[in-house]
C-alpha cells in the first residue's frame, strides 16, 4: 500500500466542509500522507473568489490546507500532463485540463488518486483510483 495519496479537489472540498461524502474517504487517508496538486490549490482559490468568502473563512481554508503536501509543477509534470491528455483522447475520452493536471500529479508521485469523480479519469492509463462514488 502506498504511504501517500493525491486527493482530488472534490474530496478536499468534502473534507473541508465535513460533507457526509467525506466520511467514506477517511479510512483511505489513515496513515497516509495526503498530497494535492498545485491545480487543486488553484481550483480552491477560484472557488473562494467565486463564492465571495470573507477573510475568516479564507483563513480557515488556508489553515485546513496546511495538512496537505502541495505538489508543484515542473518540467516532468508538464510532459506527463501532455501524455495524459493525448492518452485520454486516444481512448475516446475527454479529460478536463484541471483533471489532467491532477492525474499527471498522481502518476508522477506514484500515488493513487482519491476522487469522488471516477468517470473524470477513466481514460488515463496507469492511474490508480480510490473512489466511493
Amino acid at each position: 500500500m502506498s504511504t501517500s495519496v493525491v486527493v482530488d479537489t472534490d474530496v478536499v472540498s468534502y473534507l473541508f466542509k465535513s460533507h457526509p461524502t467525506a466520511f467514506q474517504y477517511l479510512p483511505d487517508l489513515t496513515d497516509r500522507t495526503p498530497m494535492i496538486s498545485f491545480m487543486t490549490l488553484a481550483e480552491l482559490d477560484r472557488w473562494v473568489l467565486e463564492a465571495h468568502w470573507g477573510e475568516v473563512r479564507r483563513q480557515r481554508l488556508r489553515e485546513y490546507l496546511e495538512r496537505f503536501v502541495v505538489l508543484p509543477y515542473d518540467r516532468d509534470l508538464c510532459t506527463k500532463w501532455a501524455e495524459v491528455t493525448v492518452a485520454a483522447q486516444a481512448s475516446g475520452r475527454r479529460i478536463d485540463c484541471a483533471d489532467a493536471w491532477i492525474a499527471a500529479t498522481a502518476l508522477i508521485a506514484g500515488a493513487p488518486l482519491i476522487t469522488h469523480n471516477r468517470d473524470d479519469y477513466v481514460g488515463v492509463p496507469g492511474l490508480t483510483l480510490i473512489s466511493h462514488g
